[in-house]
């Protein structure tokens, strides 16, 4: 096959546009650095925007890649296959749930799991009951269902009429959740930690009042820990930290390391009523994804890993209390576990990207959540001298902003 010569700027002529790339293509990476086609490398704390939760090349999961690789790739869902079902073995052997589903990603994963609600109430209450109530600033996909739900109506608008029976109130808000919640609410979805919309953690009181109220109203209630999921918040789950057990779960991102997959979790009893043919999915479920996933899972449920994260969320956030002692830069640091968001306050209004921008010319990849919040994600497994190491170029990289910013004042 002939060689295909590209570059960045290769994107701008064949790709549809919905997204803007970064000006560098990145190559190869091995555990918490990434090097592009120039050969300049990066400290990666972004993890692909949460999902690469050991890092990249990690020799375990290429030794199940290549094993898997070998025996069986695909085989359609009119099969099972032993590694889906040790996975969901192990999944249901973690958590609350006796039952799951996998998918492709996360959004196919909330997709799941805001049909089965809903078909859940149907059932057992008849077709009014079919209200969904989410949150302003959430996120939950891009799905025309699932962006929908989300509490960001930018990414909705402009493709007509959108699903009936959603509503959206503030999050943290219990006063005006309790008084919104009733007998036609057929769910409450919502994300521990909001990552997309700012790294806002949920108050305890907040969630504990939303069991109540759902349990109250019979209204199931989901959490979407597509990217809390899998260790980033130090729990495996982000529930098991909040005491508040849900009746869904969704669950993609770190699940497969950057392998696509999703899973939705949930009992017996709601599990029930997806009856055969209801719902599906081609690949969902594939023996390579799943034997990845199975040595993921195993990986980060271990004990000691998780205590390493908070281990590593101690050192980001020292790292940027430092840094704001030096610029004042930041109104607050937040965020649980290894999703971390560092709000930016008024006198760098809108200037997160100009953050993100000079990171990147100092050799390191980051994420933002809105123009004003930097977000961190890293690996669970992120050497102490690459963390060190990325915020030493990450203060260089501030040091230039403040220093462009002073000018234009």
């Amino acid at each position: 096959m002939t060689d295909i010569n590209v570059n960045r700027g290769t994107f701008d002529e064949v790709m549809v546009p919905v997204f803007a790339p970064a000006s560098f293509v990145p190559e190869r990476g091995r555990g918490s650095r990434v090097w592009d086609t120039e050969g300049r490398d990066y400290v990666d704390f972004a993890g692909g925007i949460a999902v690469t939760a050991l890092g990249h090349g990690h020799p375990e999961l290429l030794k199940v890649l290549h094993e898997q690789g070998e025996k069986l790739w695909h085989i359609g869902n009119g099969y099972t296959n032993a590694p889906v079902l040790r996975l969901a073995k192990r999944l249901t052997d973690l958590t609350f749930a006796d039952r799951a589903f996998f998918a492709n990603s996360g959004a196919e994963a909330n997709e799941a799991a805001l049909k089965l609600a809903r078909r859940y109430a149907i059932d057992n209450h008849g077709p009014d009951k079919i209200e969904i109530i989410s949150f302003t600033q959430s996120f939950h996909g891009r799905t025309f269902f699932t962006v929908s739900v989300g509490g960001q109506p930018k990414y909705a608008e402009g493709f007509g009429p959108q699903p009936q029976g959603i509503r959206h109130l503030p999050y943290n808000d219990l006063p005006k959740a309790l008084e919104a919640i009733g007998p036609k609410t057929c769910a409450v979805i919502v994300e521990p930690v909001q990552g997309e919309g700012g790294v806002l953690p949920a108050d305890p009181a907040f969630l504990k009042g939303l069991r109540e109220a759902c349990d109250q109203h019979d209204a199931l209630l989901i959490f979407d820990e597509v990217q809390t999921g899998v260790g980033r918040t130090g729990t495996f789950y982000a529930y098991m930290q909040y005491g508040v057990t849900p009746d869904i779960l969704t669950s993609a991102k770190a699940l497969g390391n950057g392998f696509p997959i999703g899973a939705m979790l949930t009992t017996d009893e709601i599990a029930a009523h997806f009856k055969v043919g209801v719902h599906g999915t081609t690949y969902g479920g594939n023996p390579l994804g799943a034997s990845i996933a199975e040595k993921v899972v195993e990986l980060i449920s271990d004990p000691k890993l998780l205590e390493g994260v908070n281990e590593r969320s101690e050192a980001i956030k020292a790292h940027l209390a430092r840094i704001n002692e030096r610029f004042g830069l930041f109104s607050e640091i937040r965020g649980r576990g290894l999703l971390i968001g560092a709000e930016l306050n008024d006198a760098y209004k809108d200037r997160a990207k100009d953050v993100l921008n000079a990171a990147a010319a100092n050799g390191v990849i980051m994420l933002i959540a809105g123009p004003n919040v930097l977000r961190f994600a890293p690996s669970l497994v992120m050497p102490m001298a690459d963390l060190d190491e990325g915020f030493a170029r990450i203060e260089k990289a501030i040091e230039q902003v403040v220093g462009a910013a002073a000018v234009t004042r």
